[in-house]
């Protein structure tokens, strides 16, 4: 992951769109699912268990919007 310093860049800015690009590209998050062995059916239930957080929140945005449209 290589990110080229901009004309007269401090190098806090260049450091957030480093970490801004790592992030983004899921390296870190990769390598730490990749730290310890985690068995087939555990893998399935973290899955679903992602999956039901994630309806959840997309539950929670669309009556936000719903509630927003109403006023």
């Amino acid at each position: 992951m290589q990110v080229d310093s901009r004309k007269d860049e401090y190098i806090e800015k260049l450091i957030r769109r480093f970490i801004k690009k790592v992030k983004s590209s899921g390296i870190l998050e990769d390598h730490r699912d990749k730290q310890y062995y985690v068995k087939p059916s555990v893998k399935k239930r973290l899955k679903r268990k992602k999956a039901e957080q994630q309806r959840q929140r997309d539950r929670r945005k669309a009556e936000k919007r719903r509630k927003r449209r109403r006023k």
